[in-house]
């Protein structure tokens, strides 16, 4: 099978540091042109990363016959508009996430959602600790009434940082609250009935910097997590049933090309002292991820989560802010 042909829509962080390095190391991408706004910073980054076409503008690469694939990392504003711009010039869409300010503005996505594949960049849902995970609460070896718990937060003040510029859609639940989220959705396999939060509002950004949330999934399943911008950076996930439990190590940021272990614990002795260890192979979510986007391109697999999926996520976002404002269950 030939590589997918990328582009890459910007140079920021997420994408120089993380993304396009993995999409470069994976088996069938092939980024061939990176854009930003000005062409100097495009051609930096290209040289730094080695890829051999740089644009000056996002529209030059949109326009590139050569180019098959979009991978979309803009501030979260523009992820709508560009992915509709890149969908009408007949690319497929990787887009970070969220992949829209709201449920409304992702619907729009679905006018060109059968003409090409758009994806929204979970990467943790191609990540074998995931799945692994997954695989233990749905096959019940956890027992019943299986509840999800999740942390993960980092401290960012910083005024310039469009996490914290509450009309690109900064804050917590945006930027990090969606990862548990997508993480109960994709464990149990179902979608919440119902949800309840709270958070913490920055007096200066207008953000939230701390989001708090139950999601009801019924029958005794449940989703609590808190996220926040500007707490101790920590990261865990843990999942409880009657008979045992399972804690992801380091579930969203997982070490590129490193191993991962999860913990397996039926609890007969305090402080872990009861669980056993499952390690997995070094690997890379990133470069999994979109090699399971372009074998969907090419036809060898099907897009496992598309525009519909993604507008669930926002719809429970749009829920979630609407419990944080007025302080009762919101139903889905």
């Amino acid at each position: 099978m030939q590589k997918v042909r990328w582009g890459v829509l910007s140079t920021a962080k997420i994408g120089m540091e993380k993304v396009t390095p993995a999409l470069m190391r994976s088996q069938w991408c092939d980024v061939q042109a990176i854009a930003s706004r000005a062409l100097p910073s495009a051609r930096a980054a290209a040289d730094k990363l080695g890829i051999p076409t740089a644009y000056g503008s996002y529209e030059e690469l949109l326009a590139d016959p050569n180019i098959e694939a979009i991978y979309n990392p803009l501030p979260n504003d523009l992820h709508v508009p560009m992915t509709l711009a890149a969908a009408r010039a007949g690319k497929h869409v990787l887009c970070e996430k969220p992949i829209a300010l709201n449920a409304n503005e992702a619907a729009q996505l679905r006018e060109v959602a059968g003409k090409v594949h758009i994806m929204e960049a979970f990467m943790v849902r191609f990540h074998p600790q995931w799945l692994r995970t997954r695989e233990l609460v749905q096959s019940g070896a956890l027992g019943e009434r299986c509840t999800v718990q999740a942390w993960f937060s980092y401290f960012n003040r910083n005024p310039d940082n469009i996490r914290n510029d509450a009309s690109k859609g900064g804050g917590a639940l945006f930027d990090i609250g969606c990862y548990p989220i997508v993480a109960g959705r994709f464990l149990f396999g179902a979608e919440p009935l119902r949800v309840m939060a709270l958070a913490d509002m920055d007096p200066e950004f207008g953000v939230d910097r701390m989001f708090s949330a139950l999601l009801d999934f019924g029958g005794g399943r449940q989703l609590n997590f808190t996220v926040s911008t500007q707490s101790t950076p920590y990261q865990r996930v843990q999942v409880v049933g009657t008979q045992q439990r399972v804690e992801i190590e380091i579930p969203f940021n997982a070490p590129q090309g490193e191993a991962t272990r999860i913990f397996i614990d039926n609890g007969k002795a305090l402080g872990g002292a009861s669980a056993t260890v499952e390690t997995f192979a070094p690997c890379d979510q990133y470069s999994l991820e979109g090699d399971a986007f372009s074998l969907a391109i090419r036809g060898q697999a099907p897009l496992q989560y598309g525009v519909e999926d993604a507008i669930q996520n926002m719809l429970i976002i749009d829920a979630l802010f609407a419990s944080q404002r007025s302080g009762q269950w919101v139903a889905l």
